[in-house]
């Protein structure tokens, strides 16, 4: 089941309306009881439907999930298309100035509160979650894989692990990597990164900033996964079919965890039956401006 409503993210865009997107399992059509992990991303219009993608191809999220019946919750949030960089902003923890963009004034953060803030509490409301670190993920690629990368760290104790495709390290590879030294991260903290081996095979400078940070995050003592894509591109195509290696690096330790996925399914059944009610669900709710 995929549902899309509009939102509002005032800190940001003030009465704005961009969509969010959530997947939920058919499993759950058939057990009210059941909870799952959830997969928050960015670039929500990209995540799911072709026909709702800035260059008309999705990562087709859904097709994957269900042909491999892996049982995850994608909630995911449309980006800022406004022509003055809406996207680079709010998709950046760090101001930053490029010779082909000018000034960027980073807006990552405030995203990120409201991500962490309000929408993810939302979501543990409306749907059937497991809303605990252990089974809360982030993902995006691009500058999302840098939101990604970024949100593991400031914000370690809400996500366990995130999914960074082809992440824009460039932007602020010096600030990144001192956050990444300087936090103290929880022993269980996974990552799957990659990157296409077209984006970088004549860039250098890309490709070493790359397996720098992959130093770092493997001396902080984060479990990564990461793939340098044969022939990748920077594109949700290439994306899409690496899903594959990604979503089953993602889920390692939930797979492992099924006793406390079912004991918590056992504790919440009663107290969400009692919240959610699918019909009247209000798809027009406004998000309220993050503290």
């Amino acid at each position: 089941m995929i549902k899309f409503w509009d939102v509002r993210i005032p800190p940001l865009t003030g009465r704005e309306k961009r969509k969010a997107y959530i997947y939920v399992p058919d499993s759950y059509s058939e057990n009210l009881d059941l909870r799952y992990p959830v997969l928050y991303m960015f670039d929500g219009h990209n995540v799911f439907f072709d026909s709702h993608a800035t260059y008309d191809k999705s990562w087709g999220m859904m097709e994957y999930l269900e042909k491999t019946q892996t049982q995850l919750i994608v909630a995911a949030v449309e980006c800022n298309h406004s022509p003055d960089h809406g996207r680079l902003k709010e998709y950046s923890p760090y101001d930053f100035n490029n010779g082909e963009y000018g000034a960027i004034k980073g807006l990552g953060e405030t995203t990120l509160r409201w991500f962490v803030n309000k929408f993810k509490p939302f979501i543990d409301k409306k749907y059937p979650t497991i809303p605990e670190r252990e089974f809360t993920f982030i993902g995006g690629s691009s500058m999302g894989g840098l939101m990604s990368l970024y949100a593991l760290f400031k914000y370690n104790d809400v996500f366990s692990a995130a999914l960074s495709m082809s992440p824009s390290i460039w932007v602020a590879p010096i600030k990144l990597t001192t956050l990444i030294n300087n936090t103290e991260i929880d022993p269980v903290t996974d990552l799957y990164i990659d990157c296409g081996e077209s984006e970088v095979s004549s860039l250098h400078d890309k490709l070493n900033l790359y397996y720098d940070i992959i130093d770092v995050l493997n001396r902080k003592g984060v479990c990564v996964t990461h793939r340098m894509v044969p022939n990748g591109t920077h594109c949700e195509a290439s994306w899409e079919k690496q899903l594959e290696f990604a979503i089953p690096a993602l889920m390692y330790r939930t797979n492992r965890l099924e006793e406390q996925i079912a004991a918590s399914a056992e504790a919440d059944a009663d107290n969400f039956a009692d919240d959610y009610d699918e019909d009247n669900y209000d798809a027009n709710f406004d998000f309220i401006e993050v503290d």
